[in-house]
């Protein structure tokens, strides 16, 4: 990685677009950090302490949260909105024609996205301002209305800017610019969890913190290995001539993911699983007590009931991208018509059902590993009784987003004749 990154720094358009996409992420994190007018950021901790579903967001902006920060909310009604596209591609014919008309349909696509963004930007605006409001966290008492506008208008432009830094990123930057913000977010807490590490430490719970960064160490190798593993399947093409020149006659595979899907199935199940904990939070102590608080409250991210459902839900998740990216028939077909085959198996609908088995089996490896990786600082929550139950999360999107960067950065230096780290 580091000879990958060193080679490409020798390149001068490389060497600018890595300097283009670290000065989008230090403007990211500069308006991460500046306070929205006529709030009082010393009274957002204590009144979000304790709160798992700002605990969760936090971690997602960067403690831009913490702060009541202009990028507050930062990339969150982006994933949500991505979320409800792709989810309404599968129900709504309109989108998804959009979806299958190539360049110009997703031009449209990313347009909708983007006014979805806006929308759920507004609300989350307003709902974030009604809790700061109650929480007395506001540093007006008079013209709080002319305040609520300010507030909920900064924090919504918040969330547009930190979307359209994202799209430069994938313009003129490196690698995927949405994920690297937020990839950003998550690094930047680096330095609290290693406090709480020290904490932990200097609490004499040595085994536990041995035993967190051992473990934290054995994920990222996993990660890294599962990440890149694939099941190739072997593919011959016919020979042929065409004039006096033969054409064909060699042995290729497809290459297949066990884990195509990336962190998106855990960046959704965990953002749909947050909903019950942000109604929760904005209930007022009197309306806890009811059975529908109780209900809301077994979807604590401490919960088992949290991670069986978590689990559940990765491996939907799993599927559903699985069935997005690839189309056993589609496949068979162009298979055919260009004369390849997979040994053994008979071209048409012989050839589909065997790739559709295939992508079964490795989505199922590759979900169950997600799954795995996301319940395990859960589990590890349970039982040594430290609160790193979103840690296996955070710990996906950071390896995952790195390898994919690094990757962006390799497949663009093989071009140029650079040798890298996949060699």
């Amino acid at each position: 990685m580091l000879e990958t990154l060193k080679n490409a720094w020798k390149v001068k358009e490389l060497r600018n677009k890595i300097l283009y996409t670290l000065l989008i992420i230090v403007i990211f994190r500069i308006g991460s950090v500046i306070p929205v007018p006529y709030i009082d950021p010393s009274t957002i901790a204590n009144a979000t302490a304790g709160n798992e579903f700002f605990s969760y967001l936090s971690i997602l902006t960067g403690g831009g949260l913490e702060y009541g920060a202009i990028f507050a909310m930062s990339i969150t009604p982006y994933i949500n909105a991505s979320i409800i596209i792709q989810l309404l591609c599968v129900a709504i014919p309109y989108l998804e024609r959009l979806s299958k008309e190539g360049e110009e349909g997703q031009k449209k696509l990313a347009t909708i996205t983007r006014y979805t963004t806006v929308i759920l930007a507004l609300i989350q605006g307003i709902a974030y301002f009604f809790y700061l409001d109650a929480s007395g966290c506001l540093s007006v008492t008079k013209g709080v209305w002319f305040a609520a506008i300010v507030i909920i208008l900064t924090f919504t432009a918040g969330s547009a800017i930190v979307m359209w830094l994202g799209e430069q990123i994938d313009v003129k930057g490196i690698g995927n610019g949405i994920s690297i913000i937020l990839f950003a977010g998550i690094l930047s807490r680096g330095p609290q969890a290693f406090a709480a590490l020290v904490n932990y430490w200097q609490g004499e719970q040595y085994f536990a913190v041995i035993g967190i960064v051992i473990a934290f160490l054995i994920i990222i190798a996993f990660i890294v290995w599962m990440t890149n593993a694939e099941r190739r399947i072997p593919v011959q093409y016919a020979k042929r001539v065409v004039g006096n020149k033969m054409y064909g006659g060699q042995n290729t595979h497809i290459p297949i993911k066990v884990n195509m899907s990336g962190v998106m199935p855990v960046i959704f199940a965990s953002s749909i699983l947050m909903l019950p904990t942000m109604i929760l939070s904005f209930m007022s102590d009197s309306s806890r007590t009811g059975s529908f608080a109780k209900f809301l409250g077994l979807f604590s991210t401490q919960g088992i009931f949290y991670a069986v459902i978590y689990f559940v839900m990765i491996i939907a998740f799993a599927y559903f991208y699985a069935t997005i990216q690839f189309n056993p028939v589609e496949m068979a077909n162009n298979l055919r018509k260009n004369g390849g085959a997979i040994p053994g198996i008979r071209p048409g609908k012989p050839t589909s059902d065997f790739i559709s088995k295939i992508l079964s089996r490795i989505t199922l490896m590759g979900a169950l590993f997600l799954s795995v990786i996301a319940i395990l600082p859960i589990i590890i929550s349970n039982v040594g009784k430290l609160n790193i139950s979103l840690g296996g999360t955070s710990v996906l999107i950071m390896v995952g987003v790195a390898l994919d960067t690094v990757q962006n950065l390799e497949s663009q230096m093989m071009m140029r004749h650079y040798k890298g780290f996949l060699d």
